[in-house]
């Protein structure tokens, strides 16, 4: 599963460097260009979540972090 979305993401590499020099001519090709450029940037979100340990997340979710105040920022 995680060749087959980093394959996908060469392929739209491909895709971007082929769409790029047309894509100042053709509105069709703009379209294009920003399809393919939405499509990388999911498979890239999915590849992090395949990466992030689920678990580890659940537990930071759980525990409270530390919370800023407003004069904290006048401090610096």
């Amino acid at each position: 599963m995680k060749k087959e979305i980093l394959n996908s993401i060469k392929e739209k590499e491909l895709q971007l460097a082929k769409l790029k020099v047309h894509v100042e001519k053709s509105s069709i090709c703009s379209e294009l260009y920003n399809k393919v450029v939405l499509e990388k940037a999911i498979l890239k979100k999915e590849l992090e979540a395949m990466n992030s340990n689920v678990f580890v997340e659940n537990i930071k979710r759980l525990l409270p972090g530390k919370k800023l105040y407003i004069c904290d920022y006048f401090k610096k």
